[in-house]
C-alpha cells in the first residue's frame, strides 16, 4: 500500500468500488491490512483464471452472456495469465484478493465485458473452487515426491538385502534384521501416505462453482459443464456445504502430518545411526555440517531439520482445526485463514521429502559397525527359544524361561550365546544337543525368517521386486 493510499483509507474518503453502493467511505488502513489476502492467495492465480474461463464459457453456452463477451473475457484472461507468469502483473492490496486483482486488471484490458464475468457466482464459491484446484494439484505433486523417495529406498534395499544390523524394540537390540528389510519398512509407510492422499484427492473432487454466495443462483447455469471443464467428477450437492467446506484442506494437512511423522521417524534413525555410539551410516559433506568450535564434528543437520520442520506441518493442522471448529454455516471471513497453513505445510513437506531422498541416496552403511552392535545384545535368543520348541517340543513359555537362564549364563561369562558351552546349556535343560549352535549365528537367524514380510534376504529380494511393481 502506498502512503497516499493509506492516508486516504484512514481518512475514510475512498469507497471500495468492488463492494458497490452500500459503503460510502473506504476502510481504515488497519482494516484494509487485516482484510486483504493478496499477500498469500496470489498463489491461486492459475486456478482462479482456469475457474473463470470455465465459468465464462458455461455462461455463454447457456446464453447468459454473449459469445462476443465470452471471447473478450477469455482473451483478456489469457493476457492476465501471461502477465502474472512473466512477473509483469502488479498485485494491489486495494483489490484485496486474487479474484478481485484478476477481475480489476481484466476490466482494464477489455472494459465492460469484464463486469459480466461475475454473473451467477460469488467469491465464496470462487475461492472454494480455486483452493480445491490448488490442493488437488498439491496432492499430485506430492505423489511424485513420495514416489521418488520410495524409489531411493527401494534402490538401497536392493543393494543391501543381506547386510545384517540390529533390529530394535525399545531402542534395545531385539533380533537381527537386514538393512534392506529396515529400509523397505519406510517404503510401506510412504505407500500408505500416497494411498491416503489419493483418497483425500478423490474425496475433494467435487466442484463448488455455481453455489454462489451460499444459496445457489437463479440463473440457468450448467454446473455439470463447469465441473467437467475443471476436471471434477461432479458438482457439489449442497450450496451451503460447498462454500463453507474446508474438509479438503484439513484432509491435506492430516495426510501431510502423518507423512511428516514418517519422515521424522526416518530422520531420527538417521541421526542415531550417524552418532559415534552407533556409526551405522555415514553421510557426506552434502548433507552434514560442521561446528564453529569443535573441528571434529560432522552433524547430520539435514535429518535434524526434517525432524523439526515436521512440527510446523502438524501445527498447521491444529491451527486450521481450531479456526474451523466454531463456524456456523455458511461462509465466514475466518476461512481466509485456511490458505497460509496449507501453503506453508506444502512447501515444508516438499522440502523435507527432497532432503530425505537426498540423504537416502547419499548415505553409506558401515557393515562392521552394524555387526558389532548386533552381536552385543544376544540377538539370537528368540532363535534359541524357537529351536527348543521345534526340536524338543518344549512349550514356548517354558522355552522362553529356559532361554532366559542361558542368556544369564552368557551375560555372566561375558560371551555370546553361541559361546556358552554345551554342558552349561544342558545343565539348564538336559535335552539340548550341539545342533542348537546351528541356529545361533546371525546369518542363520535372518535366513530363517522366511515368512511373508520377513527379514530373510530371499524375502527382501522378493519384496524389492514387489515394491517396484506396486509403487514405481
Amino acid at each position: 500500500m502506498t502512503e497516499k493510499t493509506a492516508q486516504k483509507a484512514a481518512a475514510g474518503t475512498d469507497a471500495n468500488a468492488l463492494w458497490g453502493g452500500r459503503f460510502g467511505s473506504g476502510p481504515a488502513a488497519i482494516m484494509q491490512q487485516i482484510n486483504a489476502s493478496i499477500g498469500f492467495d496470489q498463489k491461486l492465480w492459475a486456478q482462479d483464471i482456469a475457474g473463470s474461463k470455465a465459468h465464462a464459457t458455461m455462461l455463454a453456452a447457456q446464453g447468459i452472456i454473449s459469445v462476443g463477451d465470452c471471447d473478450a473475457i477469455l482473451s483478456g484472461l489469457d493476457q492476465v495469465a501471461a502477465e502474472i507468469a512473466e512477473g509483469r502483473f502488479t498485485f494491489t492490496v486495494e483489490n484485496e484478493d486474487i479474484h478481485m486483482n484478476v477481475e480489476s486488471r481484466l476490466k482494464e484490458i477489455i472494459g465492460e465485458p469484464a463486469g459480466r464475468l461475475h454473473t451467477a457466482r460469488s467469491r465464496n464459491d470462487q475461492v472454494a473452487t480455486d483452493f480445491k484446484l490448488w490442493v488437488r494439484d498439491a496432492f499430485d505433486r506430492l505423489d511424485k515426491d513420495l514416489q521418488a523417495l520410495q524409489a531411493a529406498l527401494i534402490d538401497r534395499a536392493e543393494q543391501f538385502p543381506d547386510l545384517i544390523m540390529p533390529g530394535f524394540t525399545h531402542l534395545q537390540t531385539a533380533q537381527p534384521v537386514t538393512f534392506g528389510h529396515h529400509l523397505l519398512a519406510y517404503v510401506e509407510m510412504l505407500g500408505r501416505d500416497r494411498a491416503r492422499m489419493r483418497d483425500a484427492r478423490a474425496r475433494l473432487n467435487e466442484c463448488p462453482l455455481g453455489s454462489a454466495a451460499l444459496a445457489g443462483t437463479p440463473y440457468p447455469i450448467d454446473r455439470d459443464a463447469t465441473a467437467a471443464a475443471l476436471g471434477f467428477d461432479r458438482p457439489t450437492a449442497n450450496s451451503l456445504d460447498a462454500v463453507s467446506d474446508r474438509d479438503f484442506a484439513l484432509d491435506y494437512l492430516a495426510a501431510a502430518s502423518i507423512c511428516g511423522t514418517h519422515l521424522s521417524r526416518l530422520a531420527e534413525e538417521i541421526v542415531i545411526w550417524c552418532t559415534s555410539q552407533f556409526r551405522f551410516i555415514r553421510l557426506t559433506d552434502a548433507f552434514t555440517t560442521g561446528s564453529s568450535i569443535m573441528p571434529q564434528k560432522r552433524n547430520p543437520d539435514a535429518a535434524e531439520l526434517v525432524r523439526a520442520k515436521v512440527g510446523r506441518v502438524i501445527g498447521a493442522l491444529n491451527g486450521l482445526l481450531i479456526v474451523m471448529k466454531g463456524l456456523p454455516l455458511a461462509y465466514s471471513k475466518d476461512m481466509q485463514e485456511d490458505k497460509e497453513p496449507v501453503f506453508m505445510a506444502d512447501e515444508t513437506l516438499a522440502l523435507c521429502l527432497a532432503a530425505t531422498t537426498g540423504m537416502i541416496r547419499d548415505l553409506t552403511p558401515d557393515p562392521a559397525a552394524m555387526r558389532r552392535a548386533v552381536e552385543a545384545g544376544f540377538p539370537t535368543a528368540t532363535d534359541l527359544a524357537d529351536w527348543l520348541v521345534r526340536s524338543l517340543g518344549v512349550p514356548f513359555r517354558d522355552a522362553h524361561h529356559i532361554t532366559g537362564r542361558i542368556v544369564k549364563l552368557a551375560e555372566e561369562a561375558g560371551t555370546g550365546l553361541a559361546e556358552v558351552p554345551l554342558d552349561k546349556m544342558q545343565a539348564v535343560h538336559a535335552g539340548i544337543t550341539d545342533a542348537v549352535y546351528g541356529v545361533l549365528t546371525l546369518e542363520a537367524s535372518v535366513n530363517s525368517r522366511t515368512s511373508f514380510g520377513g527379514t530373510a534376504p530371499s524375502r527382501v529380494r522378493a519384496a524389492v521386486e514387489a515394491a517396484k511393481a506396486r509403487f514405481l
